[in-house]
């Protein structure tokens, strides 16, 4: 170990083959008996080539936690990792993510990323995507064996979960094991973090527990519009209403919070329209962070959860230990504080329960109603649903807003009731959303 230590700090990465008692410090947890082994764990030499030659990881998330991650598991030796990203480099990210430098920015995290660990930790082979997670299909999730996430948004994390409860295989309502992808999940803000396990099918998934994290808050537009009380709200007022009117950057430029020139264009504004309310505390720092929504990062809490997800691969990975079951919080606000607990299945989970969730509404309630429900309810939490069902054995799109055209078109249908539309007690309503690739089911439950 302290020979791949010197090379890290050194730069040098000598040989691409093994050296002598390289890998001593793995081989004392897989090669030998112990009183914390897995009870099924038979200690053999196995363990060790798997890691090395044919393990296939890969990392969501090339940030804070994803520079921890890939140092961690190529030093760990595992050698096939692939990394997704699709953030560039910032000068703000040089403070903790580690793996780049000044001359590094503007270019896409993953790149760097992987071009650094394989420069540095020799035998190992980081492949990097500068794409969206969304971007990459069901082929591509199915070929690793476990997936890792260090994000910091809650719908990419639940559409990564969607897209491994799609993967999974039922035969006559019996789960395949062999379809099962485990999810490491890490998550980090300040000095709190988690670490959690998920085996797809099996135990609780993202949206079984979303309880746990609570919606993102929102300024009322009223107050961003015509009486704005603080800094961020003059901020979301350049960034939600004076953006889409000016297009100071041309018609069909969208806000991009890692270009400095729109962010140097919204604070400027927001400068200005703070100082019409005399409204002190805008900063570029706060502007970039609004627009971004950036949760703030301390380096030691992601060290330390990304260490733990790194645990849980080995143990995965090996079988050697048994692996956490299944969260894990972190806390260092005051002292330091951690427990594990079990987070349990929901029956009635609208991603991996593998029945349609009730919408429990009266006939006369509007589609309005539901459609609140469905982005408000800290149960479901969906950001942009778009409604369809079956009548007379055709499609019918009750509601769409990411198209213009049919938002228009479907708009009238949000204040008619459900009665009015046609629907009827048991129907099933067909959602999608951004945060799962696949469309979720619900059925409804008139109430008296």
């Amino acid at each position: 170990m302290n020979v791949i230590l010197r090379m890290l700090v050194d730069g040098d990465t000598g040989s691409t083959s093994d050296w002598d008692d390289r890998w001593n410090h793995i081989k004392k947890f897989l090669e030998r008996s112990g009183p914390f082994m897995h009870p099924d764990f038979e200690p053999s030499t196995e363990s060790l080539q798997f890691m090395l030659e044919t393990c296939k990881i890969l990392v969501i998330g090339a940030g804070g936690l994803g520079c921890e991650l890939l140092k961690n598991l190529a030093l760990s030796g595992f050698r096939n990792i692939h990394v997704v990203d699709m953030d560039t480099i910032d000068v703000s990210n040089l403070n903790r993510q580690f793996l780049f430098r000044a001359k590094d920015v503007g270019r896409p995290k993953a790149d760097v990323a992987a071009d650094f660990i394989n420069s540095r930790v020799p035998g190992c082979c980081v492949i990097p995507y500068f794409k969206k997670i969304q971007d990459l299909d069901e082929t591509f999730y199915r070929q690793f064996h476990i997936i890792v996430c260090g994000l910091d948004s809650i719908v990419a994390r639940r559409w990564m979960n969607g897209m491994l409860l799609s993967l999974l295989v039922y035969e006559d309502g019996v789960l395949d094991p062999s379809s099962i992808i485990p999810l490491i999940d890490g998550g980090t803000e300040g000095f709190k973090g988690n670490a959690r396990v998920i085996f797809p099918g099996m135990t609780a998934c993202i949206d079984c527990t979303l309880e746990l994290y609570p919606p993102q808050i929102n300024f009322p537009m009223c107050t961003i519009a015509s009486m704005p009380r603080l800094p961020e709200h003059c901020i979301e007022y350049v960034r939600i209403l004076l953006w889409p009117k000016e297009m100071p950057f041309g018609d069909d430029v969208s806000l991009d919070g890692d270009d400095p020139e729109h962010i140097q264009w919204v604070y400027q504004k927001s400068l200005e329209r703070a100082a019409e309310f005399s409204i002190t505390g805008v900063t570029y720092r706060l502007t970039q962070g609004v627009v971004k929504r950036i949760i703030p990062a301390v380096a030691s809490t992601n060290a330390a959860i990304a260490a733990a997800c790194a645990t849980e691969v080995f143990k995965i990975a090996s079988s050697a230990y048994l692996p956490l079951n299944n969260y894990m919080v972190f806390n260092d606000v005051d002292g330091l504080y951690t427990y594990t607990f079990e987070a349990e299945r929901k029956e009635n989970c609208s991603a991996c329960s593998q029945v349609p969730s009730d919408l429990h509404f009266s006939p006369s309630s509007k589609l309005q109603e539901v459609l609140d429900y469905l982005t408000e309810s800290t149960s479901v939490q969906m950001k942009s649903p778009a409604i369809t069902t079956t009548m007379d054995g055709k499609n019918k799109t009750l509601y769409l807003q990411s198209v213009a055209s049919i938002e228009q078109r479907t708009r009238p249908n949000l204040a008619k009731t459900l009665k009015e539309l046609g629907l009827a007690d048991g129907q099933e309503l067909a959602v999608a959303d951004v945060t799962t690739p696949q469309t979720v089911l619900f059925k409804l439950c008139f109430t008296s």
